[in-house]
């Protein structure tokens, strides 16, 4: 008798034959599949951290979306950032749940060098900061609170300088956790830091510490063990995305002082990436998980977050985030627990179709640069061209939009819900932490505005920036 294992249910074979038989179910429900794509290549694995915001993916195969464009997918969590991008990079995955900052990263070469493109933002928001027990008991002497006596919000980093202050007299370092050097949280944990007159350090060619002067001293923990390195006391806080804030407070060890939605409003954070050589030798392949990953968007944010209990579920089981559901949705499901029993409502906490979150913003990705020139990761200056075509390498609104029509002729979405005419530039936006307008189309005069960081011709050698 054979031991061949049987190949999967999954296989585009098998569900042709089924394919008339799947009832619609309105927008976002199953569709049939007489006009699925034909695929070059039908099963496929994608990886993911163990987060919240890598639900896209589990909905698009737990809805039977992915089933649905002929793919079998098996979604596998992977150990860290880069074991992550270096196995799509190698072909051991054919995709992943990503930082946003990893395609922009590889593709101009800041550490791995390899052609990483993403047709597909995954959602906005989702992080926030934390800080132990002991520096929030510090930090809340100059934190105002309000007629019901609990802290305003947004809690600015000026309020933790002191903090800072007295542990360096005292001749102790201060420490916060990030979970990648291009990560979104590395990035809006410096905006944060430098926005309250907190210098968070630069990186040059020949120290990618991130440290040169900084005062508050940055380093890279996994999203999992964030805040067991917190108890532990290893670090006196960190970014992260959920459900790893909400734990700390689950667990009493410390308390999230801000959300990066009030960093920044609806700032990007992970994208869906795929090398430049597998979206072009699979086409098709790379329209259908795109059109899935837009269903399952859209059905997270349908009726009103009406479904995230139930996405709560579904991803707090193992072979997902497997964190606790009461952990998992008391961020997901709109409201988010800063100081223990103080629980505000934050229905944009996590957005994963609204206000076109799914589209690749050009603008996005220049955020991302202007950022990695800011801390000395681009270690000179770049004219603004620069900029718009190293965004246009990367991001593929091109292919999202060709995804988006599909669903749209197919009747499983609405023509008025995607940005058909934009130039993929988001418009100018003030609404952050410090107030300073963004432009995605003048990167430079954004760079030369912030306070602290790299300006103009400035470079990093050694320990000291150096005029050009």
């Amino acid at each position: 008798m054979s031991t061949r294992t049987p190949r999967p249910v999954g296989r585009r074979t098998l569900l042709a034959a089924a394919g008339a038989a799947v009832a619609t179910g309105g927008l976002a429900g199953r569709g049939a599949r007489a006009d699925a794509l034909k695929v070059e290549k039908d099963e496929l694995k994608f990886g993911f951290i163990k987060l919240t915001d890598m639900v896209p993916l589990a909905i698009a195969k737990e809805k039977g979306f992915f089933e649905d464009e002929g793919l079998f997918v098996t979604l596998e969590p992977q150990a860290n950032w880069k074991v992550l991008l270096d196995r799509v990079i190698t072909g051991e995955l054919d995709g992943a749940h990503m930082l946003a900052g990893q395609p922009i990263a590889a593709t101009i070469g800041f550490g791995t060098k390899a052609h990483v493109i993403t047709p597909f933002s995954m959602d906005l928001n989702g992080n926030g900061i934390t800080v132990s027990n002991e520096v929030w008991a510090e930090m809340k002497k100059h934190v105002p609170a309000g007629a019901d006596g609990k802290p305003v919000h947004p809690i600015k980093a000026s309020a933790l300088k002191p903090v800072i202050e007295k542990m360096k007299a005292e001749g102790k370092p201060f420490k916060m956790g990030m979970v990648f050097p291009v990560s979104t949280h590395n990035y809006e944990l410096r905006y944060w830091l430098a926005s309250g007159g907190i210098h968070p350090g630069f990186y040059s060619k020949t120290d990618v510490s991130g440290q040169i002067k900084a005062e508050a001293l940055l380093s890279v923990t996994p999203p999992p063990q964030m805040p067991s390195t917190l108890q532990a006391g290893t670090i006196n806080g960190y970014c992260v995305g959920e459900p790893w804030n909400q734990q700390a407070v689950f667990k009493g060890i410390g308390v999230p002082v801000i959300t990066d939605y009030e960093i920044w409003k609806n700032n990007p954070e992970k994208v869906f990436g795929l090398t430049a050589e597998f979206a072009a030798k699979n086409p098709n392949t790379v329209l259908a998980l795109t059109k899935a990953l837009i269903r399952a968007a859209m059905w997270l944010d349908a009726d009103g977050n009406a479904h995230r209990a139930e996405a709560a579920k579904i991803i707090s089981k193992p072979e997902y985030v497997g964190a606790d559901y009461e952990v998992i949705a008391n961020s997901m499901t709109g409201t988010f627990e800063y100081e223990k029993g103080d629980k505000r409502q934050v229905p944009d906490f996590n957005v994963f179709f609204r206000y076109n979150a799914t589209y690749p913003y050009f603008s996005d990705a220049v955020w991302y640069l202007t950022q990695m020139r800011r801390w000395g990761q681009i270690a000179e200056q770049k004219p603004d061209a620069w900029y718009g075509e190293t965004a246009r390498q990367v991001y593929r609104p091109d292919l999202y939009l060709k995804a988006a029509k599909l669903l749209v002729d197919e009747g499983k979405a609405r023509k008025e819900d995607f940005p058909w005419d934009t130039d993929g530039y988001r418009a100018p936006t003030a609404d952050n932490i410090d107030g300073l307008s963004y432009d995605g189309r003048k990167p430079n005069a954004y760079i030369d505005s912030l306070p602290i960081g790299l300006k103009g011709k400035q470079t990093v050698e050694g320990a000291d920036v150096v005029e050009g």
